[in-house]
């Protein structure tokens, strides 16, 4: 009796810490998991990975393209690759999305991926997995990401209106990012991903001349910096499209610098700038930067975390949506 006693409580532990190991490898998903793809394609990370590394190496900037393209698809009907689709008012026509590059690097991974294991992988997986990619390749540290996503059947550019703007108050970010279940500092860690890439002219403009109907720059503006960027953006000159990096001196590396630059009144979208001098976000900001007072967060590591929870935003599993055989069209 004595044995068969032992054996029912080895089995009933077992069971407990099976179970508690699965509650830890989805704990962050809803219905994805890490390592989703080991045995039905267990090169997928790997492809992907290689593909986006051949791309960043000859364009740099597509590595902050391909991490603000997975933000604008998980914003809009959940991570669900609809930001991927062509065709007449689909997504990637409304105006919010009309910046976004590096499709190219998502179809081919697809076709790759479809040659390895055909109908196995979905485009939404590809896309979370490639901004993942795209950090690592431009100095960030790595994080796992949970798979198991599969397509959206719906890409509509009229549901393009809750992206965060770049004159958003915090307040207004901080509702957008509840809304989609992200807290203030998931907000600022996201936001944070800013150290890379640019952004054009056009949307910080208003900043440089006549701010709010006066003559001058925005006060936030460090003056010493207003001259630079009027110089990179002059008023009336057809310069709306010019490109200019949003982390001064740094756009091409996934560091904290970005955090500095706003400290120094440097951040170039209102809407960045605006973490400053907002209490709520300043805390995380001086946080990041290890100001003495404040109890440091490692922004390399809180921003892997905060993009597993944005990347579980309203996932289709399961049964519901579709895996693309081309990311660009529905099947």
């Amino acid at each position: 009796m004595e044995g068969v006693f032992n054996n029912k409580k080895f089995i009933l532990v077992f069971v407990f810490m099976l179970g508690l190991c699965i509650g830890i490898t989805t704990v962050h998903g809803q219905g994805t998991r890490v390592g989703f793809y080991s045995r039905t394609c267990p090169r997928a990370e790997s492809i992907v990975r290689s593909t986006v590394r051949s791309h960043v190496n000859s364009d740099p900037t597509l590595a902050a393209k391909i991490l603000r393209m997975h933000f604008h698809d998980c914003f809009v009907q959940g991570c669900d690759g609809s930001i991927l689709v062509s065709g007449p008012a689909t997504e990637k026509t409304a105006f919010a999305n009309l910046g976004l590059r590096g499709y190219e690097i998502i179809d081919d991974a697809k076709t790759q991926l479809e040659a390895a294991c055909p109908g196995v992988v979905s485009c939404a997986d590809i896309l979370a997995l490639a901004a993942r990619d795209s950090v690592v390749l431009s100095g960030g540290l790595s994080w796992q990401v949970p798979t198991g996503r599969r397509d959206g059947r719906v890409s509509q550019a009229s549901d393009v209106s809750n992206l965060p703007a770049p004159s958003d108050s915090v307040d207004v970010q901080k509702q957008k990012f509840a809304a989609k279940g992200l807290n203030t500092q998931d907000l600022v860690t996201l936001v944070g991903g800013h150290t890379i890439g640019t952004t054009q002219c056009q949307f910080f403009s208003n900043r440089l001349f006549n701010f709010n109907g006066t003559a001058a720059a925005d006060p936030a503006i460090d003056p010493s910096f207003v001259s630079n960027l009027q110089a990179l953006c002059p008023q009336n000159t057809g310069a709306a499209a010019n490109r200019v990096a949003l982390d001064t001196g740094s756009q091409f590396k996934f560091d904290s610098s970005y955090f500095s630059n706003l400290r120094n009144r440097r951040g170039i979208l209102q809407s960045d700038q605006a973490l400053w001098s907002d209490p709520s976000t300043k805390s995380f900001v001086q946080r990041y930067l290890g100001l003495r007072g404040f109890l440091g967060l490692t922004f390399n590591v809180e921003f892997g975390k905060s993009m597993v929870k944005m990347s579980n935003i309203g996932v289709k599993t399961g049964t519901d949506g579709e895996i693309r055989k081309i990311c660009s069209a529905f099947n």
